[in-house]
């Protein structure tokens, strides 16, 4: 039963279609085979109740807030002051990266936003400074990816959405094992570049005054993300209403640097329209698609299937994780998260796992399908901005940060309270 639309919906991928066009064609293919009922009749009852859903108003609100740092030109300061800081280090600016990506995922919650803004930045750098190429394009798409984990997450946002889990809390469990991979991922640039002499480039040397003065351009973002997160758990505003002050700060600071112009905004809400456009139309086909997945019972028969193979809890998760890191290889991670998190959560809660620990380990393991061959969609956000070279070179330099994902996954595994200790903490 689980093999069927597996096979329709590789068809439809394979013939280029659309993947929220794909999802819904799928829905309706089902619908047409296995159920006696006309689900397409509540399709409109269905588009209108999770389109207005409050919590969704966060996306385009978290799109927009890094639409204007990115046009403000607040990001390409916060890249030099955190080369100032980092760039002494074996890799020298691929340091830069991983922490500039890390920052800025804490304030737009968007992974190829992060991607991009910090590609357009940096990959001018590489030919200047003698950088190993790959291993730096690999940093830039894997620390793009911490956008999915370090809040606030758009990713995170959905998940609570689809599973009835608290969003606070996911946030919470989100920051030790965020700033933790991107540590990881540093730790893997160093490792490299004293194995590899020659893959560092050239070092950046700045002295403590330097550093001092480069102080005021991380405190914009960093101001934001306190505005942001620290609102939602002071009480004082939902994670709706936390993105929309975080879109007043970003304004602020916009107009401080005399940025704030009637075309910046314009070029800023037309890329919030595009975005946010494309993930609800991925949302709302997603959505029906799980309502018929569950009328003709496909739901319920993976859980009873997984169930009766008389596995370990523990065998059943590792089965699980392997599960979603084959499909992250040819899945898009937004409609990967759609259609596995309602399936599997429950799943997993049943075998007595927290949905608050499993949607952390979710983000890592989409966070995996980002830089994973052949659909990584980081891949290809890189390779735009670079505009010339092989594709397979950032390909090839995103892979010791795959293998660092792993090791992520296993400690999570290993230690669930590297997410569960702050939510336990403050709740």
């Amino acid at each position: 039963m689980v093999t069927k639309p597996l096979l329709i919906l590789v068809a439809l991928v394979a013939f280029a279609v659309p993947i929220a066009a794909s999802l819904g064609w799928l829905g309706l293919i089902l619908q047409f085979l296995d159920s006696p009922m006309p689900l397409h009749r509540a399709l409109g009852d269905m588009v209108w109740q999770t389109g207005t859903d409050f919590l969704l108003v966060a996306i385009p609100m978290f799109v927009l807030l890094g639409e204007i740092l990115l046009r403000a030109g607040i990001t390409e300061k916060m890249y030099e002051g955190i080369v100032k800081w980092l760039g002494w280090l074996p890799g020298g600016l691929m340091h830069s990266n991983v922490g500039s990506s890390a920052l800025f995922a804490a304030t737009s919650g968007s992974s190829v936003a992060t991607a991009a803004t910090i590609g357009t930045v940096a990959i001018p750098q590489i030919q200047r400074r003698g950088y190993n190429e790959p291993l730096f394009l690999g940093t830039i798409a894997a620390g793009g990816t911490l956008g999915i984990l370090i809040p606030p997450s758009i990713n995170l946002i959905l998940y609570g959405l689809l599973t009835d889990t608290s969003v606070p809390e996911l946030y919470l469990a989100g920051f030790i094992p965020g700033f933790l991979l991107a540590l990881l991922f540093m730790v893997t640039v160093v490792i490299l570049c004293v194995l590899r002499k020659g893959w560092g480039g050239e070092a950046v040397v700045a002295g403590w005054s330097e550093r001092l003065r480069a102080l005021p351009s991380l405190i914009p973002p960093i101001g934001i993300f306190l505005v942001v997160v620290g609102s939602i758990y002071a009480g004082l505003a939902t994670p709706t209403e936390a993105a929309s002050l975080g879109v007043v700060a970003a304004m602020v600071l916009a107009a401080f640097n005399g940025k704030l112009t009637i075309d910046m905004l314009r070029r800023s809400v037309e890329g919030t329209m595009r975005t946010t456009s494309m993930i609800m139309l991925i949302i709302l086909a997603a959505v029906f698609l799980n309502f018929v997945l569950s009328v003709i019972g496909l739901t319920q028969a993976l859980a009873d299937f997984v169930t009766g193979l008389g596995l370990t809890k523990f065998q059943t998760m590792l089965m699980i994780v392997a599960i979603l890191i084959f499909l992250g290889c040819f899945m898009e991670t937004l409609s990967m998260l759609l259609i596995t998190a309602p399936l599997i959560t429950p799943i997993v809660v049943g075998l007595g796992y927290d949905p608050v620990w499993f949607g952390i380990l979710l983000m890592v393991l989409l966070e995996t399908a980002l830089i994973t061959p052949p659909i990584g969609i980081n891949l290809y956000v890189v390779q735009a901005v670079r505009g010339r070279g092989e594709m397979l070179d950032v390909m090839k330099g995103a892979l010791p940060f795959v293998v660092t994902m792993f090791a992520m996954v296993a400690l999570l595994l290993a230690f669930p309270q590297l997410a569960l200790w702050l939510p336990s903490l403050v709740y």
